[in-house]
């Protein structure tokens, strides 16, 4: 099984025909399945929901071009898991340092909000990828979407490891930490502060690193 899905995926008909819209109305955009960013030997892989309409989807880099990628890349280039310097573009230089980012669905879903199917459909690319990164020791979920679908990739029991912010469970080689997502609605009603954030941050790279 390959870690990315084809350009052209259909497995999900209506984020397929969402695509496919977006194609007509945003025709400079990558409209396409977002592959991951980062070195297949990252010891930190970081699990988003999935590419924003003008983010990631415009862009064609997880988290690149929107709120949530400013906070992301700010606390990266922080604690030195990034290099460079983030400029919200794919071609901006910036390169990530031990650590890789995903999302657990691949295309942008109408309104940010991907259908259990096809959350369920597209865990085949994050179940590959997990598979294929050898010196994994953490992963970093953001959201309860996110954190659900690594639960079921790793195939542990939800119920035994709930969503947390901050939590921290040790699955066999792994250590899944949580955070609420870094979306400007969370940080726009304190759901999350960038205090907050950089903490988790900081445990995520701690469990990867040592």
């Amino acid at each position: 099984m390959s870690q990315e899905p084809p350009r052209d995926c259909r497995l999900c008909p209506r984020l397929a025909a969402f695509r496919d819209e977006n194609n007509e109305q945003y025709s400079d955009f990558f409209n396409a399945p977002v592959p991951s960013f980062g070195a297949p030997d990252a010891r930190l892989l970081i699990v988003g929901l999935a590419p924003g309409l003008k983010g990631a989807n415009r862009t064609g880099r997880p988290f690149t071009g929107d709120w949530a990628g400013d906070l992301l890349y700010k606390m990266l280039l922080k604690h030195g898991l990034a290099t460079g310097l983030y400029d919200k573009r794919a071609d901006d230089g910036l390169k990530l340092v031990g650590c890789a980012i995903t999302n657990a669905v691949r295309c942008v879903p109408p309104e940010n909000k991907p259908l259990p199917f096809e959350i369920k459909a597209c865990r085949r690319y994050l179940t590959a990828q997990i598979a294929a990164m050898a010196n994994l020791r953490a992963v970093l979920a953001l959201g309860k979407v996110a954190h659900d679908s690594v639960c079921d990739t790793l195939a542990v029991r939800k119920s035994q490891f709930p969503f947390k912010h901050g939590a921290a469970y040790l699955l066999d080689a792994v250590t899944l930490v949580s955070s609420y997502h870094c979306s400007r609605y969370n940080t726009n009603t304190g759901v999350l502060t960038e205090a907050m954030f950089d903490a988790v941050v900081k445990q995520a790279k701690k469990a990867a690193m040592g």
